[in-house]
């Protein structure tokens, strides 16, 4: 009994074989990814932070209402609806999560200088809604959208939509690679 459960896997088994004849694998490069890109949780071990990335994105920020949306001047308002509407595909993600605000800062300046460095164009940053106790909006979330405005490498952002993190989280745009890196002044 047992060779007759063996020997169609068997013939499944050639037929397989045979079927795969002349075919050619596609090279790494032409091939695409249908998952998610690895979602970065930071380790809580590097929220020490220095002055010099305090200096480099300012807590200064003009008040008033949290931005829903960024557009570097000079960009066209159709980067800002493509990126809005998904477009491009994200390549890579921050979870900023339990974080405090230095943590939290020098954790997106490394995710940002790294993702250019890759030549990464679409990031999600996802800071939280963070809710205060008397309905104001979280002190990260108006932050990381006041640094994100302050680097120059950021060409647009805009509140992910709701399935994928509504207004806990933002959609960015970055420069191409082989452009000056720093800070706007």
């Amino acid at each position: 009994m047992k060779k007759e459960t063996d020997q169609p896997a068997l013939i499944n088994s050639e037929l397989f074989q045979q079927a795969l004849d002349g075919v050619i694998p596609l090279t790494p490069s032409n091939r695409i990814s249908l998952t998610q890109p690895p979602r970065r949780v930071p380790s809580r071990s590097t929220a020490t932070t220095t002055n010099l990335i305090k200096d480099m994105l300012s807590d200064n920020d003009t008040g008033g209402d949290v931005p829903t949306e960024f557009v570097r001047s000079g960009m066209s308002r159709m980067t800002l609806r493509n990126l809005r509407r998904g477009r491009w595909p994200m390549q890579d993600t921050l979870d900023l999560h339990g974080f405090h605000s230095d943590a939290a800062r020098k954790l997106l300046l490394e995710f940002l200088s790294d993702a250019i460095q890759h030549n990464l164009r679409y990031v999600c940053v996802i800071h939280g809604k963070g809710w205060q106790a008397d309905g104001k909006e979280g002190v990260l979330k108006s932050r990381v959208r006041h640094w994100l405005s302050q680097y120059s490498e950021v060409l647009a952002f805009c509140e992910a939509p709701r399935n994928a993190g509504g207004s806990g989280a933002v959609w960015v745009l970055l420069k191409a690679s082989g452009h000056s890196s720093g800070m706007s002044e």
